[in-house]
């Protein structure tokens, strides 16, 4: 959940800046990012489910990246090993080797009509692959869009940062992470294509719903992405105390998008797109790209558009 501190003195933006959204608004269906590879569809971050997000129609690939104990650079998002594979402990606990050893889709279960559940990756184990595997394997024209979940944030960078380096792939990867010092790192290095961090992202869109602007646009280039729904706490300070509300705040807005297209080349990605209802309003938006969890279900969805 977010906090954030209500300012009485809200006031709209002006006309010229929602018209600017309103005219930023696309027609045409936004791209669609594959969460965690697919992570509805399939064991999430494994070569298979990557795979079949693109034949279910997938424009970009989200993947999760962490480093093994002997610096390889893996695809795997949970703090422990034992929420999705046969194995446990951190990810930097074990060797490359190790990890390829265990069963990334042990845990990874399908719900029948009885509401029983089957695990059917434990009698066909998919392996964790490594991010140069990745590099290899997916086609050379899809965007990747790499995650990066785990500290410290030094030796994580450098592994990935060598990797990419190595297969020539600085064009293809965007690097997004809720770790500003990891993104910070990551800027270092002059080829790296970046997301907004999360806090720039959130503290503008506050600043928009809440106060009206000022609208301060993002670095040139770079992509903003953040829920399309967000549950906060807004509180609202008085002499004597202060007043707390929870919403679930729709903050991205056309006088939202109008603020962060008024940077350069800025692409906006809304996370969370797991119902028609969801993909219907970032389509109104006109958001650049949209983030599922299912790219087989919103497949489904959206036949006219797709």
């Amino acid at each position: 959940m977010t906090n954030f501190n209500l300012n009485p003195a809200s006031r709209l933006m002006g006309a010229a800046a929602l018209l600017l959204a309103l005219t930023a608004c696309q027609s045409s269906a936004p791209l669609v990012a594959a969460h965690r590879g697919g992570t509805g569809d399939g064991p999430e971050n494994t070569l298979s489910t990557l795979q079949a997000s693109l034949r279910n129609g997938a424009d970009l690939l989200w993947m999760t990246v962490q480093v093994s104990r002997d610096g390889e650079p893996v695809l795997y998002r949970p703090a422990d090993l034992a929420a999705l594979t046969d194995g446990r402990g951190p990810v930097n606990t074990l060797d490359a080797a190790d990890l390829r050893r265990l069963n990334a889709g042990y845990q990874f279960a399908v719900a029948d009509a009885d509401g029983s559940k089957r695990f059917p990756y434990r009698a066909r184990a998919v392996t964790i692959p490594t991010l140069r595997e990745a590099l290899r394997t997916l086609p050379p024209a899809t965007p990747l869009l790499v995650d990066m979940k785990q500290l410290p944030a030094e030796p994580l960078v450098a592994a990935v940062a060598r990797v990419v380096d190595e297969e020539n792939a600085w064009q293809r990867v965007r690097f997004y992470s809720t770790e500003a010092d990891i993104l910070a790192l990551m800027a270092k290095y002059p080829k790296a294509q970046l997301f907004e961090s999360r806090d720039a992202t959130r503290a503008r869109l506050a600043r928009v719903a809440l106060n009206g602007g000022p609208c301060e646009a993002p670095a040139p280039g770079v992509w903003a992405g953040i829920e399309l729904v967000r549950k906060v706490q807004l509180v609202e300070k008085f002499t004597l105390g202060q007043g707390v509300s929870e919403v679930n705040a729709h903050w991205w807005t056309p006088a939202a998008l109008a603020c962060f297209r008024s940077g350069r080349d800025v692409k906006v990605m809304v996370f969370g797109v797991d119902s028609p209802e969801a993909y219907r309003e970032a389509v109104q938006l006109g958001v650049d790209a949209v983030m599922t969890d299912s790219p087989a279900k919103l497949r489904a969805w959206t036949p006219a558009t797709r």
